[in-house]
C-alpha cells in the first residue's frame, strides 16, 4: 500500500512508483473505526471460512477470498461491496449511500450510516450482502 505521514494534521500519501510523485493531501485526517461495530462484525461472521482482517479505506476490512465483503469504516458506519447491478436498488434503502472514490460513486460499494446498522437485525442484512457477494467471487490468487 501507499506509506502514510502526519504532516500538520493532514494525511499525506505518496504514491509509490510514479517518477515525479506529487503528494495528494486529505484535508481531513481519518478518523478510527469503530471498535464496537468491527466486534459486531466479528460475531455475525465467526463460523464463515477464511475471513481475513485487514485495515482499508481508513477502517477495518472483511476479506473473503481476498475480496472485501464489509467494513467497518473510518468515516463512521458501514462499508460493503454489493452486486453492481443491485447498487441503485440499494441506495433506496433507509441509511445507505454511495461509495466515493475521487469523487466519484462507485457501483457495488455502499456506505450505510451507523444509524442504520444499530440493531443486530440491520447489521446482519447488510453484512449478509457483503459477505454473499464475496463469496461469489473467485479467490484472489496470493
Amino acid at each position: 500500500m501507499y506509506p502514510f505521514y502526519e504532516q500538520r494534521h493532514k494525511t499525506v500519501r505518496f504514491h509509490a512508483g510514479l517518477r515525479d510523485a506529487r503528494p495528494r493531501v486529505d484535508n481531513e485526517a481519518a478518523m478510527a473505526y469503530d471498535e464496537d461495530l468491527a466486534n459486531r462484525i466479528r460475531e455475525l461472521i465467526a463460523d464463515e471460512p477464511g475471513v481475513v482482517e485487514q485495515k482499508m479505506f481508513g477502517g477495518l476490512a472483511f476479506l473473503i477470498g481476498g475480496h472485501m465483503s464489509v467494513s467497518a469504516s473510518g468515516r463512521g458506519g458501514l462499508l460493503l461491496r454489493v452486486p453492481p447491478e443491485q447498487t441503485e436498488a440499494l441506495l433506496a434503502k433507509p441509511h445507505a449511500e454511495p461509495f466515493e472514490m475521487r469523487g466519484k460513486a462507485m457501483d457495488g460499494w455502499l456506505r450505510v450510516e451507523a444509524e442504520g446498522i444499530t440493531t443486530k437485525r440491520q447489521l446482519e442484512r447488510w453484512v449478509s450482502r457483503g459477505v454473499a457477494y464475496a463469496r461469489s467471487l473467485p479467490p484472489k490468487k496470493k
